[in-house]
């Protein structure tokens, strides 16, 4: 079994912790797959995953139990559907493509094949709404982010920093390094859902 520890978070939350370097998706798939009528939402982050619970409805012995078996067994009988892939097309003409390449000690055309090759999968979402960590970087190009972030990041800009690539969805400060841009919208509150990127989503990169 996965070392993991339990933590309450508030009267209706535990928040599981796992050690080491973990990958939380299949914890998170595994709930969500096992629809346990108690468990209300699953919010997986990069070490953590969030179980929100109706505490009349379940015990906490019973919600041990049931993260236990999600933890140690085979995720559910109930089979999911594979989310479809998103697919990004990218312009590699970012403010750090060329320093990036010089670093990695690769060609400015081997980071875009590099950074193109993978295909990424949400890990989680944080930092601003729609703003989702892409797991799946090549370790090629795994690089710590700036030492000083910029004051703004264009919308769309398309970055690294350590395992994760990156959207910013919308303007802001940041510190990743920037590849490149896409114009797909990341967040949108008229659509349904407004996020385009949501943990579990496959993501597929494409040269513009």
């Amino acid at each position: 079994m996965t070392g993991w520890t339990l933590l309450p978070y508030g009267p209706s939350a535990v928040l599981v912790e796992l050690a080491g370097a973990p990958d939380v998706l299949p914890l998170r798939n595994a709930l969500l797959a096992r629809a346990h009528p108690a468990v209300l939402a699953v919010v997986p982050a990069a070490r953590t995953v969030l179980v929100e619970f109706d505490p009349g409805a379940v015990s906490g012995a019973e919600l041990r139990s049931l993260l236990e078996g999600c933890l140690s067994g085979p995720a559910s009988s109930v089979t999911r559907q594979p989310e479809p892939a998103v697919e990004l097309m990218v312009h590699y003409d970012g403010a750090d493509l060329e320093s990036v390449a010089r670093e990695c000690g690769l060609t400015v055309p081997e980071v875009i094949r590099r950074h193109c090759a993978p295909e990424y999968t949400v890990q989680f979402c944080g930092f601003a709404p729609g703003f989702g960590y892409l797991s799946g970087l090549d370790p090629a190009l795994r690089l710590p982010r700036l030492a000083s972030p910029r004051p703004a990041v264009p919308a769309g800009s398309v970055g690294i920093a350590g395992e994760f690539t990156g959207v910013y969805p919308r303007s802001s400060p940041g510190g990743w390094l920037l590849l490149g841009r896409t114009d797909a919208v990341l967040f949108d509150l008229d659509r349904r859902p407004p996020a385009l990127l949501r943990p579990g989503t496959p993501v597929r990169l494409t040269p513009a």
